[in-house]
């Protein structure tokens, strides 16, 4: 799967869900349309918080887009609790926060438990926890799950038949049934679609837990209308607004989060790529145009395009004179090992290093853990 391609890859009739984060940047009604007529994506999961803190600045975009689009939609917690009160207060946190980003009644709400901190933990006290989230998590009208690895699933919680999100890959080991016991299965980490470069979670899912109780708003295409779209949408990108007023400015920026390079001013503008966390992007001119800050980052064959924020807050995407934290692989290191000892998520650490979980890392070798 270390390559995969949906639009050619067998398992595409397979894919039911993805789940997005902030990782991949903002994400537009089209982009989801295309998952959706062109994949067969059914579902859409997207990131609403981590922490008691932290919330998910794409959250209310992803699920409004999602809806636009007329597919299933649910919401994750980055979990970091390590007691029963702390997974309580994170539950009330996520609630909250799913509530303001209109995540609706009756969506999982799941709890995605694959943090140090849970693994500094028995299996006793993980269950404990995560029982007191999910308990508390219903109490905003939101029904519940836990997203975690197969070997966590099999040694540091206990996940139930016909319950929990389990991500299993690039293989699954013999006598484990993740892929059918459970909800959904997770079975890449890394997919691409043709709508951009960036790398993907997708599952399959094996029960309607995560279309229940939601009506799917999906109508059937009109291909002519589809075409008239693109057509027009290719045509606006071919002239990237000459009429507006471009200012000089030669600047620095590191990205503190992915951010689609497009080839025009305007997010509907196709993709050239998905730049990195950690990305450093020189660029030579800015704009205001359709309520986003634009700047232009000269490349070899011509120019590319990218959102630093919204207009009213200029840098709440990037930042420059970022400082990282380094660390260096060891012989018999991963990405998942590696991803576990600074608290993060091994596609997001991947991601942060411009790389996929499938790449393989070599004594010696530095990475951006921070």
């Amino acid at each position: 799967m270390a390559a995969l391609f949906l639009g050619l890859n067998a398992n595409a009739a397979r894919m039911d869900m993805v789940d997005v984060s902030n990782n991949n940047g903002y994400m537009s009604t089209a982009e989801y349309v295309s998952m959706r007529n062109e994949f067969g994506v059914k579902a859409v999961t997207v990131k609403i918080s981590e922490g008691g803190t932290y919330k998910d600045p794409y959250a209310a975009s992803n699920i409004a887009n999602v809806q636009a689009a007329g597919m299933y939609i649910n919401g994750y917690h980055f979990a970091r609790y390590a007691t029963k009160a702390q997974a309580i207060a994170e539950a009330d946190f996520a609630g909250k926060t799913a509530k303001a980003a209109g995540l609706p009644v009756g969506a999982v709400l799941a709890t995605d438990v694959e943090s140090q901190e849970a693994n500094n933990q028995s299996k006793a006290t993980n269950d404990r926890n995560n029982a007191a989230f999910m308990k508390e998590i219903q109490k905003f009208g939101y029904r519940a799950d836990i997203y975690t690895s197969g070997s966590w699933a099999n040694n540091k919680m206990t996940i139930k038949s016909k319950t929990g999100w389990i991500a299993g890959y690039p293989f699954v080991p013999a006598g484990k049934k993740w892929y059918t016991n459970n909800n959904a299965w997770q079975w890449s980490g890394s997919a691409h679609f043709r709508i951009s470069y960036g790398g993907f979670d997708v599952s399959q899912l094996y029960t309607d837990y995560y279309t229940a109780g939601q009506k799917s708003t999906v109508k059937p295409t009109n291909k002519a209308a589809v075409k008239a779209n693109n057509r027009k949408a290719n045509k606006n990108n071919s002239r990237p607004y000459a009429s507006a007023k471009w200012v000089k400015e030669s600047k620095t920026y590191t990205l503190k989060t992915a951010v689609k390079l497009r080839t025009g001013v305007s997010t509907s503008s196709n993709a050239i790529a998905i730049l990195p966390y950690g990305t450093t992007v020189k660029t030579d001119q800015a704009i205001i145009q359709g309520g986003y800050r634009w700047v232009r980052q000269p490349r070899f064959n011509g120019n590319g395009y990218l959102a630093t924020g919204p207009s009213s807050n200029t840098l709440e995407y990037v930042k420059s004179s970022a400082t990282h934290t380094y660390y260096t692989v060891k012989s018999g290191d991963s990405w998942w090992a590696i991803a576990q000892r600074n608290g993060l998520n091994m596609t997001t650490l991947a991601s942060q290093n411009g790389k996929s979980i499938y790449t393989t890392i070599y004594s010696g070798q530095r990475l951006v853990v921070r």
